[in-house]
Order: structure tokens, then sequence, then C-alpha cells
């Protein structure tokens, strides 16, 4: 499995995407940044603090599969991985306690960026139905990132017994027929050398994986497997945003070491064998 395939841009910004061969899909959802120039004036937040909460470099990790999605929008204008009606932060307690806008957005406004999210979730439809016709079934690496030093830059990191550096949610998963392909991502997650170490790789204990895994998993509930993959930001500085390139191109690498092992584990599949047409 290459990964040539032709990139899109959609019209309006929203989102890139490419479609290629093979049954593994990857979507960056909270990669984005950008926030509609409408919504910029209303913002109480500012730039940096948008950034931290933010999943960077997860538009670069998913190019290592053929087939990817990545969401350009900052979630802070609309979150991909809520429910609808909880994806515009409207209280400080939808995120992390932080006051997002300077004044209650109106209902106009609210409207478009939930528009932005039902755009999206078609879209997905679409990518995904492309990719189930001929393979029967599909993998996703739903990619994140997530925050383990939010007392400060210089004070402790949290407990590595609670934050791994990957975490792999599949709280919506059908574990039963799954389970070859999810043990044997995390195996070979786990077996990879990462720069003369090994990962912690861990299921499910700080995510289950949330609205995006949920929605694939409804509907397409015979044929997709989503792993909510969450890489703790031992990469990167989460407070200035700066990475260590040598870590995320490492990090790629060894997404890409899983791959031969899921395909193996997919011919083991009832119904995901082979190609539709062959």
């Amino acid at each position: 499995m290459t990964c040539a395939g032709r990139e899109r841009k959609q019209d309006d910004g929203l989102w890139v995407e490419q479609v290629g061969d093979g049954p593994v899909v990857a979507t960056a959802i909270h990669a984005g940044h950008e926030v509609r120039r409408d919504l910029l004036p209303l913002l109480a937040i500012d730039e940096p603090i948008r950034a931290r909460e933010e999943d960077p470099y997860t538009d670069a990790l998913i190019k290592v599969v053929p087939s990817w999605i990545a969401f350009r929008r900052s979630r802070f204008e609309v979150d991909l991985n809520r429910p609808r009606e909880e994806a515009v932060y409207l209280a400080p307690e939808m995120a992390w306690g932080l006051q997002v806008w300077k004044k209650p957005l109106g209902e106009t406004k609210i409207q478009r960026s939930l528009q932005e999210y039902d755009k999206f979730y078609e879209e997905l439809y679409r990518l995904l139905k492309k990719i189930e016709k001929p393979y029967n079934c599909f993998v996703v690496f739903d990619l994140h990132s997530y925050n383990y030093r939010r007392r400060g830059p210089h004070a402790p990191p949290g407990d590595p017994k609670e934050n791994p550096d990957v975490n792999v949610g599949t709280g919506s998963l059908d574990r039963k027929r799954w389970e070859p392909v999810v043990r044997r991502f995390i195996e070979d997650l786990r077996n990879y050398d990462f720069l003369g170490h090994h990962l912690d790789v861990r299921e499910n204990v700080k995510f289950k994986g949330r609205q995006l895994a949920w929605w694939i998993h409804e509907k397409f509930p015979q044929s997709s497997c989503v792993l909510a993959i969450e890489f703790k930001k031992f990469f990167m500085d989460e407070w200035t945003g700066v990475a260590d390139i040598d870590q995320v191109v490492k990090i790629r690498k060894a997404l890409h070491a899983t791959l031969p092992g899921i395909l193996e584990e997919l011919q083991n599949i009832p119904q995901c064998g082979s190609r539709a047409d062959d």
C-alpha cells in the first residue's frame, strides 16, 4: 500500500483530503487552526491558548496512508469530535474552563458553524463509502494528541501511569469482531524501536474515542474499525507549540510499521478478506 493519491481541497476551505488505494484511512479533525473571519473579533482567548488545545502535526501524521482527510478549522469554531449539540463551545465547562467568546454567539453564527460540521460528516461518509466498496471493510486512524503538562511549562508533568505515550481508544468498537486488528496494532506499535526505546501504548486509559468514532461505527457497523489514537505531546512543547521534528517523523514511521500487520489481520476478519471486485 503506497501513499499515492490525488489531494483535493474543499471549495470553501473547510478540509483537505486525498483518496488512494488500500483499506486504511486517517483523519485529523483537530489539526486545524483557522477561524472564520466573522468569529475572530468575538474570541476571548488568544492564539497560543487556542493552539495549545488543538492537535498540531496530526495533519502530517495522517499522510502515512493513501486516504486521509484533515479539517482546517479550529475546534474552537466547531468541534467535530463532539455530538452536534455540543460542537460549538458556548460555556466554559465545554472548553476546559476557558471563556471562549467575549459575548454570546448569535444563532446565525452558531448555525453557520454547525453547517460546517454537517458538511464535513457528509464528505466523510462519501469518502468512507469509496473505501468500503472495493475492500468491504476498512480501518480508520482517528489521530489526535493530548496535553500532559497542564499545570504549567515548568511544573511536573502528569503521572505516566495515567498518561501513556499512546492511548488507543476503542470504546465504541465491536471488540469481539475486531480484536485481532486492535491487538496487532498495539503490539506492533509497542515493539517498534522508537529512537532506542519502546512507546508505552495502552488502550482506553485517557480516552475511549468520541463522536467521530461513534458516528463511523454507527454508519458502518459491520465494515468499520476506528482506532482513536492519541499521542501524548512528548514530541513537542505543548506550551510553545514547538515540535521535535525528528520525533514527529519517527511517529509517522512507527504508524507506517503497523500497516502490514493490520492488512494481514484484516484477511482473517469475516467479509474483509479481499477486494470486493476480485
